[in-house]
């Protein structure tokens, strides 16, 4: 009989293996020596320990799963349960009971982690789906078409959650993008019509723009098209293709008829700026009759320059006001000239000047004897309420004199 510490084989060739729960026969062996029979159980055993070792390094070292790791371990127990080594067997089966433990904690750890990426994934979607429903209600149709389309690469890149939610959120995301390009489509196609009835409106615009490009009624016609311009621009665009060239007719009409009017204007400046010269002599040689001296030599030389101003035109209107002025300036003096010497010289005014001066002096007297007889008689109060009243015909008194003096009284 041979023996080691962890197993035997008797003298009938049955081979041993001790375990916590008392021998186990290995097997039977009769082809040679108890010692090899012990050797090469002994090697099974080394098998199975380089075999748990390879397991524990993949569940360790690579991202085997928990099912098939969970399928060697078993491979292996089975082999060890079966008591077809020699060795400590009950060391295996520890190693392989920890094993279990370490697969199962990475089982559990890789189920918190695909819960974890699913909430996330969900919550991404839910966030792509509010993003989508918001962009759908957009009018920024290039730049949220892009957004959108952008959104649906986002989505294929993220992992697929249950059925029911996963379909939940893609019908919202779905029906969003749909309601964005069901009215995207109806804007475009009301600007279509915009577009169509904005090109109508400018053809007939233009067949009235280049109407008018040969008139010569500058002021009505000029009125004219900028009215047809407010018209232009209420329009709105027509279609790409016709809108170039519609403005280009519509801009080469007024432009063949500004350019006449130009001209005409051009030729007509340069008249009224020599016309303003002349009248500004006119002025200058006007102003030389100031002050007035001579009234009737100095009327009958304005009269003779009027008529010569009168007869020169027009000037630019800018500078209508500041020439114009001048000359009102001049025939203002020999108005008051004019007014001075009627007062001066008008008997009736002169009598009626004189009268009133005459009657208030005698007023005054009047009042200037009553004063001294009540201060005589100290009836003061009187006194003062006639002084009050002589100041104020005083005041009148004087004013009447200063009128009288105009008459070189």
């Amino acid at each position: 009989m041979s023996s080691d510490p962890w197993g035997r084989v008797d003298e009938t060739g049955t081979v041993y293996v001790r375990t916590a729960d008392g021998e186990q026969v290995v097997g039977s062996w009769q082809a040679g020596s108890p010692d090899e029979a012990l050797a090469y159980f002994e090697r099974k055993y080394e098998g199975l320990v380089v075999e748990i070792g390879l397991l524990e390094k993949r569940v360790k070292t690579t991202d085997l799963s928990a099912k098939d790791a969970q399928a060697a371990i078993d491979h292996i127990r089975e082999q060890v349960d079966a008591h077809h080594a020699v060795g400590d067997l009950d060391a295996l089966r520890v190693r392989l009971d920890k094993l279990v433990e370490t697969v199962e904690k990475r089982r559990e750890e890789r189920k918190q982690q695909r819960a974890k990426q699913s909430d996330e994934a969900r919550h991404a979607k839910e966030a792509l789906v509010t993003e989508a429903e918001e962009l759908a209600q957009s009018d920024q149709w290039r730049a949220a078409g892009e957004r959108l389309r952008a959104l649906v690469d986002t989505w294929k890149g993220l992992p697929r959650l249950d059925r029911k939610s996963d379909d939940e959120l893609w019908h919202r995301f779905s029906h969003a993008r749909s309601a964005f390009s069901k009215r995207r489509k109806a804007h475009f196609a009301s600007l279509d019509a915009q577009r169509e009835e904005a090109r109508r409106t400018k053809e007939r615009l233009v067949g009235e723009a280049e109407a008018l490009s040969g008139s010569t009624d500058w002021g009505p016609t000029a009125a004219r098209y900028r009215e047809l311009m407010a018209e232009w621009k209420a329009a709105g665009r027509a279609q790409r293709e016709h809108e170039d060239d519609l403005w280009n007719r519509f801009r080469g009409a007024q432009d063949v008829f500004f350019a006449a009017r130009s001209s005409v204007f051009a030729e007509r400046d340069a008249e009224q700026s020599e016309n303003l010269k002349l009248k500004e002599e006119l002025a200058e040689e006007a102003e030389k009759l100031l002050p007035i001296g001579d009234l009737k030599s100095a009327r009958a030389a304005f009269r003779s320059l009027n008529e010569r101003w009168e007869a020169i035109g027009h000037v630019p209107r800018d500078a209508r006001p500041k020439v114009e002025g001048r000359m009102h300036a001049v025939e203002r003096a020999l108005q008051e000239a004019e007014e001075t010497e009627w007062r001066r010289t008008n008997p009736e005014a002169r009598a009626r000047a004189e009268g009133l001066t005459g009657q208030l002096q005698a007023a005054v007297d009047k009042l200037r004897g009553q004063i001294e007889q009540a201060r005589t008689q100290g009836n003061n109060a009187r006194a003062d309420k006639l002084e009050k009243e002589l100041a104020g015909r005083e005041a009148l008194l004087e004013q009447a004199l200063k009128g009288l003096q105009e008459f070189g009284g």
